[in-house]
C-alpha cells in the first residue's frame, strides 16, 4: 500500500463495532475489567490507551518500524531515547543539531555521566574519527541538520554504527515518513518532534518514537510506561487528523520551498541560501537517493545584520515565531531563539550565526511569500 493511502487512511476501522471513521477519543484513565484474569488490553491509561495506540500503530506503519511510542513532547521522545544509555556512555551527534537537544544532553544527561562529541555527521570520516572504542553508544544524526541543513548519508552512518555495536537514532522530524524512512536504511530508532509536520497545524505538542527491532522497542515501552510520559488522546486524536493530510501538505510546502529558495538566491541581500532541493547544495545528490523530496525548510544568510531585524519586524503574512512545520510560515532567528542555548563561540564555529534566519515555508502561494520576503527587505510596502 502506498504511503499516501496509509496516511489518508489513519485510524479507519479502530471502531469496528460502531464503525466511525474519525477515531474514537478515550477520555479514561483506567479500564473495567471483564471478570478477573480477563483483560481487554487496556487496563491504566499511562500504559496503554486506545486512541494513543492509533497513533502509535500509525508511526510504525509509516515509518516500517516495530512498534510506535508517542511521548508528550518532542523532547520527551528524545529523552525515553537517550535514557537508553548509562553513566559512562558516549555518543555522536550532529554538530549543528537543535538547541533544545544540545540543552538536554549538557544540561542534563551530562550530570548523570552521558558525553556527547558533536561532529559534522554529513562527513563519514569524522564520524568513524570520533567513536570512542567500547564508549561509544549511539550516533545521533538530524538530516537536514537544523538549521543549516546538512544532509547524511544514513546507510553509511548505520553501517559504521553496526560495525562497532552502535545505535543509529535519526531525529526525522524535517523530512518525515512521507519523504524520507530512515529505518529501511539501516537505522535502529526514528524519532519526530510530531508538534511540526505530523501534527501539522502549530496546535499540538507530541513526539514520536519508532524502533526497528523488539528488544530496542521492548526498552522504549518500559522507558515510556516507567516515566509516564505519554500523550494523552486528545492531542493523540489532533495528531492522527494532521496526518491524514500529511502528503498534501509536504508536496505543496515543498514546491514552495524550492521556489522561495531559488528567489532568495538571487536576491543580493543574500549571501548564503541552505536547501537541499538546490543542485548547489552539498547534500543535494545524497538526498535524491534517500528520500523522494527535500522538504519544506529553508535557511538563508544575510549580507549585513540589519536585514535580520528588517525582515523578521517587517514581514506580514510570514509570522515571526518559534517552530517549525505547520500549514502556516513562520520565520525564525535560530541565534536567538532555537539555539539560544548554545554559547555563541560555538553557534560561531558551526555556522548558525547572527547573520542566519531559518524559514518554516507553509502552504500559501509561493507568490504571496516571496512578495512578503520582498517588501520586507527592501522597506515595508503594502501587502
Amino acid at each position: 500500500m502506498k504511503i499516501e493511502t496509509i496516511v489518508a487512511q489513519a485510524g479507519i476501522g479502530a471502531d469496528p463495532e460502531k464503525g466511525s471513521i474519525s477515531v474514537p477519543i478515550y477520555h479514561s484513565t483506567t479500564f473495567r475489567h471483564p471478570a478477573l484474569g480477563v483483560s481487554t488490553g487496556y487496563d491504566y491509561s499511562r500504559t496503554a490507551n486506545p486512541t494513543r495506540k492509533v497513533l502509535e500503530d500509525t508511526a510504525a506503519l509509516l515509518e516500517e518500524g516495530c512498534r510506535g511510542y508517542a511521548f508528550s513532547t518532542g523532547m520527551a521522545a528524545v529523552t525515553a531515547v537517550l535514557m537508553l544509555l548509562s553513566p559512562g556512555d558516549h555518543l555522536i551527534v550532529s554538530d549543528d543539531l537543535y538547541g533544545g537537544t544540545y540543552r538536554l544532553l549538557e544540561k542534563v544527561f551530562g550530570r548523570y555521566g552521558v558525553t556527547a562529541r558533536y561532529i559534522d555527521t554529513s562527513d563519514l570520516s569524522k564520524v568513524a574519527e570520533a567513536i570512542d572504542p567500547g564508549k561509544t553508544k549511539a550516533i545521533f544524526i538530524e538530516s537536514p541538520s537544523n538549521p543549516l541543513m546538512k544532509i547524511t548519508d544514513i546507510t553509511g552512518v548505520a553501517s559504521l554504527a553496526k560495525s562497532n555495536n552502535m545505535l543509529t537514532i535519526v531525529d526525522n522530524t524535517f523530512m518525515t515518513p512521507y519523504l524520507l524512512q530512515p529505518i529501511k536504511m539501516g537505522a535502529d530508532i526514528v524519532l519526530h518532534s510530531a508538534t511540526k509536520y505530523l501534527g501539522g497545524h502549530n496546535d499540538v505538542l507530541g513526539g514520536i518514537v519508532v524502533a526497528a527491532n523488539p528488544e530496542i522497542c521492548e526498552k522504549i515501552g518500559f522507558i515510556q510506561n516507567s516515566t509516564g510520559n505519554v500523550l494523552g488522546p486528545q492531542d493523540s486524536w489532533l495528531i492522527i487528523r494532521g496526518i491524514k493530510t500529511l502528503a498534501l501538505r509536504m508536496e505543496r510546502q515543498q514546491e514552495n520551498a524550492l521556489k522561495i529558495a531559488n528567489w532568495l538566491n538571487e536576491r543580493p541581500e543574500v549571501s548564503k541560501v541552505y536547501y537541499p532541493g538546490i543542485a548547489a547544495h552539498a547534500g543535494h545528490e545524497i538526498l535524491k537517493t534517500q528520500a523522494k523530496g527535500f522538504g519544506a525548510m529553508v535557511s538563508f544568510k544575510v549580507t549585513d545584520t540589519a536585514f535580520v531585524e528588517k525582515i523578521v519586524n517587517g514581514v506580514k503574512l510570514i509570522s515571526f515565531a518559534e517552530s517549525l512545520g505547520g500549514v502556516e510560515s513562520l520565520i525564525t532567528y535560530p541565534a536567538k531563539q532555537t539555539h539560544g542555548d548554545i554559547p555563541k563561540e560555538i553557534r560561531d564555529q558551526i555556522g548558525v550565526t547572527e547573520d542566519l534566519l531559518r524559514f518554516s515555508v507553509g502552504i500559501e502561494d509561493a507568490d504571496d511569500l516571496i512578495y512578503d520576503l520582498k517588501q520586507a527587505i527592501e522597506g515595508g510596502n503594502s501587502i
